[in-house]
């Protein structure tokens, strides 16, 4: 099979390796759909890696035992390798399992983890059915596009009556555009891109703010009830600044959810004004529980336009370098490989 790698920097190509073949619990997805995301960076910093990608959409075509699975299933592929049976598995939070399996000593190599391929492997508990009629495109958003986001609303549970602040409008921003507003919120985007603050207010965003400007805070208050700040806000940026930016733009009592990566930079933080007297609520959202993955699928399918939208680019897999390219101009949302497509 062929799956993409990063040979160096702003280096991009595909090889040949060993298709995977299914192991005991462990099934082989033909992929139709790997939607790009963080590993840009790596392409960017010229990181050599093998094995790239973590979302994707396919069709089950090998499975080593009787299971929930057959040949011929269309099952979207969670991400990571959780191990299934500890107390955060069988809650639905495995994103934060902290028991994931050992990938290269189960199969004798990492060829077949990665997503940017043409066949992968995965444990029968990380797939999810698509509902009939809808695309493997369309379901690859229940991975990264939606759910980070989708997550971080339905712990605030995020409403009518709310106004939602979302930082940073990369693909991951534009999707919480989309679950903010189908969720019937006012959304405020902040975005010093041009090309990604035109596709938010597509989506379904109210206003975009351009950080840049001295009076970003005050532009988003003007736009909350009685000056008083947003009922919820999200980073999707990473970037320091916008963490403070979320929690000085909150109200008192509101909540800040951080879905961005910051690696190891800090964020400034004031436990008394912050947390003690304003009264924020503060958490990360990774992802989302299993058991909502229907919901977020309901999502997907109530919002096919905007998920068309937020599609903006689909490149054979042996484009790979092209895609790259496309992800770090900015001028992209979602950006798609298909690995059973023809090259432009």
């Amino acid at each position: 099979m062929q799956k993409a790698i990063i040979a160096g920097v702003r280096q991009g190509s595909v090889v040949d390796v060993p298709t995977p073949q299914a192991k005991e619990n462990w099934v082989v997805v033909k992929v139709h759909t790997a939607p790009m995301c963080t590993e840009y960076k790596s392409f960017l910093a010229g990181t050599p890696s093998q094995q790239l990608g973590h979302e994707a959409a396919g069709e089950v075509v090998e499975v080593a035992q009787p299971g929930r699975w057959q040949v011929g299933d269309r099952v979207v592929v969670m991400p990571q390798n959780p191990c299934g049976v500890c107390p955060l598995c069988l809650a639905g939070e495995y994103i934060h399992c902290q028991d994931v399996a050992d990938f290269a000593a189960i199969h004798g190599s990492r060829d077949g983890s990665a997503t940017m391929a043409q066949y992968l492997l995965k444990q029968s508990h990380q797939l999810v059915p698509i509902p009939d009629g809808m695309s493997y495109d369309h379901a690859s958003m229940a991975c990264c596009g939606l759910g980070p986001t989708f997550g971080a609303l339905e712990r605030v549970d995020a409403g009518v009556v709310d106004t939602v602040l979302i930082t940073g409008l990369g693909p991951v921003g534009l999707g919480g555009v989309i679950n903010a507003s189908f969720r019937g919120a006012r959304v405020i985007g902040v975005e010093g891109n041009p090309w990604r603050a035109a596709r938010a207010l597509e989506l379904g965003a109210e206003a975009v703010i351009d950080p840049t400007g001295d009076d970003a805070l005050a532009q988003i208050r003007a736009l909350t009830h009685d000056g008083r700040g947003v009922d919820h806000a999200i980073d999707c940026s990473g970037v320091a600044a916008a963490h403070r930016l979320c929690i000085d733009a909150a109200r008192r009592k509101g909540t800040v959810s951080f879905v961005g990566e910051s690696g190891r930079n800090p964020t400034e933080l004031f436990i008394s004004d912050d947390m003690i007297r304003k009264g924020l609520t503060l958490h990360g959202s990774w992802h989302y529980n299993l058991a909502l993955t229907p919901k977020i699928l309901r999502v997907i399918a109530a919002n096919s336009d905007k998920i068309d939208r937020l599609i903006s680019h689909r490149f054979a897999l042996t484009d790979v370098q092209a895609a790259w390219e496309t992800q770090v101009s900015g001028q992209s949302a979602k950006v798609l490989l298909k690995p059973w497509a023809d090259a432009a």
